[in-house]
């Protein structure tokens, strides 16, 4: 039994000493914690110009530069965008000052036969008292009277009734001609000449225009396991895929509260500020937006491999560090302690190529890009090999086949 159990020693040890480990230098530079999520693009304000009038759409106006109204035509406060016929309009502006005019003459008609029944109801009061006119003349001279002075009154209505029609007709006419509310660049246009247009109870929208193409927004969505980590005025970084190899910069507007769920995820739209002055960032663009956590500047770090892996034999390890080993076995994961003032730390170990063996070194572990995670140790230094895992060197000497997966040991 005893040699039998020397026998599988000698072998384990001589199979883990042709082992042969992979390692990576330990790095100065700086560690990123990131959440990544994706949005698009949106201009900062956007002002969707309707129709108020129905008709045909006879013609564009120009931009800044006189030429047809069009997409990214850029435009200024007032100009005209488009032009509908205004000739039903137009005739029913006559129709309302023709009216106008009658109801003016009419309020004079109606004003002499004021005077004329004030005169009449004037004799009437001073025959009536020389008892020389009868009582019913009398009376019929006191209703014609008011009976004119209510025409009158009636007369007024007329007038006001017939000018709030002009003022219609004319406003109807001038919403035939469609001007912008605002200075900006049309980002869609939704008409073409000769088409009509319906207005009903829901103005159709002809013309998108974005007030301001050098700020724009990203709207992100974030799971809710993240919105948590992510606050107002917040750095953030992102990328374009129609951009490669360039990376813009933002920072966190706000979160909005009204989530949605999909797929039972929950889900909150993050709004991401961020400058365009040189106006490449175009509207509805997808981004990759990494909001950024926590930075940590100019430390060492290593690969996230290496505070993952731990040997699979004694014999791996160097023989002064076996003891250390035996009383404090390390290898495990990166985890959580106290330090002062009731924060927590999360420390681990890495194991450092000690000529052909290895030995261990306890780190506290800082922040994590994904890739590499900043470590602190006493005696740790930049350049030093840290392992990250293990490959056979026997395997190393095959001839292998590109096209069969190959299973590596750790």
């Amino acid at each position: 039994m005893v040699a039998g159990g020397g026998g599988y020693w000698w072998w384990q040890a001589r199979g883990h000493a042709e082992m042969s480990f992979r390692t990576s230098a330990v790095k100065r530079g700086d560690v990123t914690a990131t959440i990544s999520a994706s949005g698009t693009i949106e201009p900062e304000e956007v002002v969707d110009i309707g129709a108020q009038v129905a008709g045909l759409i006879k013609s564009f106006g120009k931009d800044i530069d006189g030429k047809t109204i069009d997409y990214g035509s850029v435009i200024e406060e007032g100009a005209v965008l488009a032009n509908i016929d205004n000739s039903v309009y137009a005739a029913d502006l006559s129709v309302a000052k023709a009216g106008e005019l009658s109801a003016g003459a009419n309020l004079e008609q109606m004003n002499a036969k004021l005077d004329q029944a004030q005169a009449e109801w004037t004799r009437a009061q001073d025959l009536y008292k020389s008892k020389l006119v009868a009582q019913v003349d009398f009376d019929t001279a006191k209703a014609n009277y008011e009976v004119a002075k209510a025409n009158v009154s009636v007369a007024n209505s007329a007038i006001a009734e017939a000018q709030a029609a002009l003022e219609k007709a004319q406003r109807n006419l001038d919403f035939c001609t469609i001007k912008s509310p605002v200075k900006g660049v049309i980002i869609d246009r939704r008409v073409n000449i000769g088409q009509t247009v319906v207005s009903s109870l829901n103005a159709p929208s002809l013309f998108l225009i974005a007030k301001d193409l050098t700020r724009m927004q990203i709207w992100v969505a974030v799971n809710e396991a993240d919105i948590g980590r992510i606050t107002a005025s917040s750095p953030v970084t992102f990328t374009c895929d129609a951009f490669p190899g360039r990376q813009f910069e933002g920072v966190v507007g706000k979160v909005r509260l009204n989530a949605t769920m999909t797929q039972n995820v929950v889900m909150y739209t993050v709004v991401v500020t961020t400058e365009n002055l040189d106006n490449v960032l175009l509207p509805y663009l997808t981004a990759n937006v990494h909001f950024v956590i926590r930075k940590e500047t100019d430390v060492l770090m290593v690969p996230n491999a290496a505070l993952r892996w731990s040997p699979s034999s004694p014999a791996q390890i160097a023989p002064e560090a076996r003891a250390q080993v035996a009383t404090d076995p390390p290898g495990a994961p990166a985890g959580e302690t106290k330090s002062g003032k009731g924060s927590k730390e999360r420390t681990g170990t890495i194991w450092l190529k000690d000529g052909g063996l290895v030995r261990p070194l306890e780190v506290k572990a800082g922040v994590s890009d994904g890739a590499n995670t900043a470590v602190t140790a006493d005696s740790l230094q930049e350049g030093q090999e840290v392992v990250t895992g293990e490959v056979s060197a026997s395997s190393q000497n095959t001839t292998k086949n590109p096209f069969v997966p190959q299973i590596i040991r750790r």
